[in-house]
């Protein structure tokens, strides 16, 4: 399984960016069969996953810091996940990355968030 991340950047606290990420090579059964997750990491933690979503889109859920601000979608047709990012603070700084909820072993190399004035 590959992913591809893209998206980040460097925004003032209160800006938005959207991540995407690509995803090929899923064993065994289609990307729209697997929930997937947005993580994220920043130096000296581990990773923790803020968003998921289920295979049909019709459940959604995010961690407690990002609630009210991210949503998580997807496009099967297009094997990829979406993560709209608003109201952004300082705190949302990390490399972020998407997997499965379950995550497979491999990683994508991430995208770089930056909130800073």
């Amino acid at each position: 399984v590959q992913f591809v991340e893209s998206g980040g950047g460097l925004v003032p606290p209160g800006g938005f960016l959207t991540l995407s990420c690509a995803a090929t090579g899923f064993p065994y059964s289609p990307f729209s069969s697997y929930s997937m997750s947005w993580y994220r990491q920043v130096p000296g933690k581990e990773r923790e996953s803020v968003a998921v979503i289920t295979g049909d889109s019709d459940v959604h859920g995010y961690a407690d810091s990002v609630k009210g601000r991210f949503t998580i979608s997807r496009d099967n047709a297009k094997n990829t996940v979406y993560l709209q990012m608003t109201g952004l603070k300082p705190e949302d700084t990390a490399l972020y990355y998407c997997n499965a909820a379950v995550p497979f072993d491999s990683w994508g190399q991430g995208t770089q968030v930056t909130v800073s004035s």
